[in-house]
């Protein structure tokens, strides 16, 4: 399975926050966008040092993910604060778009945990494996 870890540190329920990337190898944005996102990991460890930054081929994890296995956009991050999912979906792919929603995510404290129970599922089973 190519679950690749930008921090090296076990991933335990109680990490503060968990930033997914869901792409595909054969995907050429995938491929452009993984230096930006290595850049943006980057930049929040300075504030966030337990941040946990994850890249995940959906076909090679497509068991952890299912069902949210059929993911059609590149890419897709799944941002979890305090084990809860707060953001799962397409996103441009600059830094500075991740940058700024991954602040915005975990510097509002009234943000509300998505409501999608396969998709608790799925953070579940990825806190499980990594």
């Amino acid at each position: 399975m190519a679950i690749e870890r930008a921090v090296p540190e076990a991933l335990t329920a109680s990490a503060p926050l968990l930033v997914v990337c869901l792409c595909a190898e054969w995907c050429g944005v995938c491929r452009d966008y993984r230096h930006s996102f290595e850049q943006v990991k980057l930049a929040i460890a300075a504030d966030h040092p337990q941040a946990q930054f994850v890249w995940l081929d959906v076909e090679d994890a497509a068991d952890l993910l299912h069902p949210l296995d059929d993911v059609d956009d590149f890419p897709t991050l799944l941002i979890a604060v305090g084990g809860e999912a707060r953001f799962f979906g397409p996103l441009t792919p600059q830094p500075q778009t991740l940058e700024r929603l991954v602040r915005s995510l975990v510097d509002n404290a009234s943000a509300r945990a998505l409501a999608d129970p396969a998709l608790h599922a799925a953070l579940a089973r990825l806190r499980g494996v990594l």
